[in-house]
């Protein structure tokens, strides 16, 4: 499910759940887990995926089986799992390592740096496709990285993206040229950092970050019975389940 790989003092947090990393609440859990060990054992943190997919957003066959009381539970654990990210102590690059659709990019808006590879690789927050909102953390992330105007116009109507217009408006920071690359400059952007004089690299860091931080803050902004509410809609659940069949191939 997850692969720890060592690159000196940058550790490498690969994720692996084939075919397409879908976020299941085991795979959330345990990815928020070894990011804190992680922080607590190296200079720098990368997040990487499988060649050509680095995650395909939450694991819908799954969270569609839950009942109200769980799916309130997961939405908690997977904001627990952005707010880890958002208060890594290290820096933190997302190696996305091909297609990054919802949950997968929602993931890499709270770390440092995100890389993808060039081609026809696709990116996007396309809740409203699927019938979802994003919570209020998710939507302040997305306009601290493209603006209010561009994020406005992505999220509302669900838009996915191939790497090179992420690029161009800030969705993602760089491009590596295959998926092979994208995580040798992840570490080689890490090294870079963790090569600094670490007080002062770290201070700024932090400062810089203070607003991610302050997304967390006022629970009641959350928005957990608000999503497990829409989640549960008519709406939602018909669209869902169209999805999960074509996922089936049925």
């Amino acid at each position: 499910m997850l692969e720890i790989i060592e690159h000196g003092n940058v550790h490498e947090i690969k994720l692996a759940r084939p075919p397409a990393n879908a976020l299941s609440v085991e795979l959330v859990e345990k990815l928020t887990d070894s990011l804190t060990m992680a922080a607590e054992q190296a200079g720098a943190v990368v997040v990487s995926g499988l060649p050509g997919m680095f995650s395909a957003g939450l694991d819908v066959p799954q969270l569609m089986q839950f009942d109200r009381s769980d799916m309130s539970r997961f939405w908690q654990t997977f904001l627990r799992l952005l707010k880890t990210i958002a208060h890594m102590p290290v820096p933190t690059a997302f190696a996305m390592t091909g297609h990054a659709p919802a949950g997968g990019i929602v993931m890499a808006l709270f770390g440092d740096y995100r890389i993808m590879p060039r081609g026809s690789f696709k990116t996007g927050l396309n809740e409203v496709q699927v019938g979802l909102v994003v919570s209020a953390p998710i939507h302040r992330a997305l306009v601290r990285a493209v603006g209010p105007h561009t994020a406005e116009r992505i999220l509302v109507a669900g838009e996915m993206m191939e790497s090179d217009k992420a690029l161009a408006i800030g969705l993602v920071d760089e491009l590596a040229d295959d998926p092979e690359q994208v995580v040798t400059r992840a570490v080689e952007w890490c090294e870079q950092h963790v090569a600094l004089p670490g007080l002062a690299m770290s201070t700024t860091r932090e400062m810089a970050r203070s607003d991610l931080h302050e997304f967390f803050n006022d629970k009641s902004e959350l928005g957990v019975e608000k999503f497990v509410d829409i989640w549960f809609s008519d709406e939602t659940r018909s669209t869902l389940t169209a999805l999960v069949e074509r996922l089936s191939g049925k």
